[in-house]
């Protein structure tokens, strides 16, 4: 593809997201960006949430990494098809009913204002991060494609992304990443189907060989019983769960647009929805990762490995796209990785921006002046802490996803604890602890996994946020104040 022909389609994109973006910001008041004034359609909103769930990180690194972990990524998915059931259940109908904005809110309500505020600034912390990641993987295919052409630095790349982000977002929110997800999630499927079908057609395959060559590959491995590996099964399965409620049912960017949905009935709708096309999404992109490693065998193409490992597995689908599959296997992918990097990124800094404003400095009971000024600074804060993330991450390497999951494990886990001590519990805990108590199990989960990896050759893998959980909810336990 030319850098002409890439820059056009940018800027077509660009401006479709903008015309949504004006179409959505009639009849907004001080509330629209927070909570879409609650009448978004269920059935858009979930539709919507697979471009924000899958993001241009599990774009290139679920199909990738099937390379060094054959299909064990599939253990996980079904974790997280149970994990949906209980924010579908428990989560949705809890925060629906108290008519949350930021769902930080519930804790102060059951425990007081320090966990409340300690619960958030997790969130805030893990986020940040979280997005920041995503946003990298993004831009460091973006830099690849075009803008190296013209020997852009990377902080200008950066830095754009960020700038169109906010012009289509500053103004309605919420409101409008609802409608901007659903067709980026359009987008992000004909990406999948056209990469597939581009690669059984290289290949000379009908539908039922594909299927064949797929389900008897050597990387075809859905399950491993290895105890001590990272992708054990019960470990990927119970981490599934834990993280699908953590990153999906205690995550504002999710959450956030499902509290958009009408009422309680159609929320959990778009729950139930999700979770399908979620699971359905994820499996073909598993299928994608055979299929690319076939395709590189049959036409020769060498990939770098080291100690028997492929180096760099967040590379190899793009590298194939943009070199092998044509321009319409290239075009698409690169309105994948736009779709999927504005869909993921948009609303996490919509969710940083709520989850500050509520939490921190009480937005909520401002005047409409000053209201949309804090706001408006917060948003500014937000971009420039993502700016600085991916700056200092800039030459990380490997698979991304894991990455990502492992900071959500220390993150997320004192969070997932104090909501199931919360909703499962009626004790009173002492407030000033709350801190430390959360602290001390991230920090003894790291070194309880050190430990276990040097003595016993045993890896928690994502299973750190179970762990961490456990000690959270012991340490809450420790401090609960006494009737």
């Amino acid at each position: 593809m030319s850098a002409t022909l890439i820059f056009l389609v940018i800027l077509a994109y660009f401006s479709i997201l903008m015309v949504i973006a004006r179409l959505t910001s009639r009849q907004t008041n001080d509330n629209t960006f927070f909570d879409g004034n609650r009448e978004s359609p269920w059935f858009l909103v979930a539709f919507g949430m697979i471009s924000s769930g899958i993001s241009a990180v599990s774009l290139v690194s679920i199909p990738g990494n099937v390379g060094n972990n054959n299909l064990y990524y599939f253990q996980f998915i079904l974790g997280t098809l149970v994990g949906y059931l209980f924010i579908a259940f428990i989560l949705t109908p809890l925060f629906h009913q108290l008519k949350l904005i930021s769902i930080y809110t519930y804790l102060k309500i059951r425990f007081g204002t320090i966990t409340y505020k300690t619960g958030s600034l997790f969130f805030l912390v893990s986020q940040s991060f979280g997005a920041a990641l995503r946003l990298l993987l993004s831009v460091k295919i973006l830099q690849y494609a075009f803008f190296d052409t013209f020997h852009i630095p990377y902080f200008i790349t950066i830095a754009v992304v960020l700038l169109l982000i906010w012009l289509y977002t500053n103004k309605s929110g919420i409101k409008t990443i609802v409608w901007t997800d659903a067709l980026q999630s359009f987008f992000l499927i004909s990406v999948i189907a056209i990469s597939i079908f581009t690669i059984k057609n290289s290949l000379g395959l009908s539908i039922s060989e594909m299927i064949q060559t797929i389900v008897h590959h050597p990387y075809a491995k859905l399950f491993d019983w290895d105890i001590q590996s990272g992708s054990n099964f019960f470990k990927q399965f119970i981490s599934g769960l834990l993280i699908t409620i953590a990153l999906v049912g205690l995550d504002q960017s999710m959450m956030q647009k499902t509290l958009t949905v009408k009422n309680m009935k159609d929320a959990r709708k778009n729950v139930f929805a999700f979770s399908f096309f979620i699971a359905f999404a994820q499996t073909l992109f598993l299928g994608l990762g055979i299929l690319i490693y076939v395709y590189a065998e049959k036409n020769g193409i060498s990939l770098t490995t080291e100690n028997g490992k492929f180096v760099n597995t967040d590379g190899i689908y793009p590298l194939l796209t943009l070199n092998y599959f044509g321009k319409i296997g290239a075009m698409a992918f690169l309105i994948g990785v736009i779709a999927s990097t504005f869909a993921s990124v948009d609303s996490c800094i919509t969710a940083l921006t709520t989850a500050f404003s509520y939490d921190f400095i009480d937005i909520e009971n401002q005047a409409h002046e000053k209201k949309n000024k804090l706001k408006n600074a917060v948003l500014l804060g937000v971009n420039i802490v993502m700016f600085l993330i991916v700056m200092a991450f800039w030459n990380s390497q490997g698979a991304i996803i894991n990455t990502i999951f492992k900071i959500a494990g220390y993150t997320y886990g004192p969070l997932l604890g104090l909501y199931l001590v919360g909703l499962f519990s009626k004790i009173t805990i002492k407030e000033t602890l709350v801190p430390l108590a959360c602290i001390g199990a991230a920090l003894l989960t790291y070194l309880l996994n050190e430990y276990f990896i040097n003595a016993y050759n045993f890896d928690f893998g994502f299973m750190n946020i179970l762990v961490n959980a456990l000690l959270t909810i012991l340490f809450l336990a420790l401090i609960q104040q006494r009737r």
